[in-house]
């Protein structure tokens, strides 16, 4: 059997991947920092195909991500697979950023996705085999206005992504990061439908993604379908980036 960690798994893209790969045979390890009552429910829903395991931890500090490591090697023994889904946003025109709201979206998004890498990355250098997958964004290749802090945070996680491949590919191990557009999810529906429709004018498919197109995504590039894909930066937009 297969393990699975989940960072941010108890919402949007992270909680529909969740509950994909326990479907597809994974047992998994479903990380959350808010809501419990949430985590339960992924749980639930995991559990009815394989078992799952929920960790409490922000993947921001180290000495949390690896805990969530640890915990997961005492339930399971081993790692397959590590999707880094945790993610924040505090939009603003850089004029009226913060310096802590620039500091916490590249404390989460990118400081939290190096924890995880560099923590399970020990594990499956002793196993020479995993792979990881990270969310990235089509902001981090593009920029967007009013999203200094989360399009730096995406870029640097490209960067990363492209250097642990090089770093990881000597022991077999893959590191890909999927770049979503503009998802049907808690971040998109606090947008106004002025803001709403004028993304969708520059969407070719003319809607917004689902989970579930970044999911079926996460799924296949983690299978053995998907064992000479490693390094790349695949845009889930619905054509927006072309």
């Amino acid at each position: 059997m297969k393990v699975a960690i989940v960072t941010g798994a108890t919402r949007g893209i992270g909680r529909q991947t969740a509950i994909d790969l326990a479907e597809n045979g994974y047992n998994v390890v479903i990380n959350y920092t808010h809501s419990d009552d949430a985590a339960l429910e992924v749980k639930a829903i995991c559990d009815k195909y394989n078992e799952a395991l929920i960790v409490k931890a922000d993947v921001s500090k180290m000495e949390e991500a690896s805990m969530l490591v640890d915990k997961t090697l005492e339930k399971y023994g081993r790692i397959d697979l590590l999707i880094n889904n945790a993610g924040i946003t505090k939009d603003n025109l850089i004029l009226r950023m913060t310096g802590a709201d620039f500091e916490s979206v590249i404390n989460v998004n990118l400081v939290g996705t190096f924890n995880m890498c560099k923590t399970v990355s020990k594990v499956l250098f002793k196993q020479r085999s995993g792979s990881i997958i990270n969310i990235a964004s089509v902001v981090g290749e593009t920029g967007n206005l009013g999203q200094a802090n989360y399009a730096a945070s995406k870029g640097g996680v490209i960067a990363l992504t492209k250097t642990l491949a090089k770093e990881l590919g000597l022991r077999g191990i893959r590191v890909n990061a999927i770049a979503p557009g503009y998802i049907d999810t808690d971040m998109t529906k606090v947008l106004s439908d002025d803001v709403k429709n004028g993304i969708l004018n520059n969407i070719p498919l003319k809607r917004f993604g689902s989970p579930k197109d970044v999911s079926n995504l996460a799924v296949f590039l983690a299978s053995d379908n998907a064992s000479y894909i490693t390094g790349q930066i695949i845009n889930v937009c619905g054509g927006m980036v072309i």
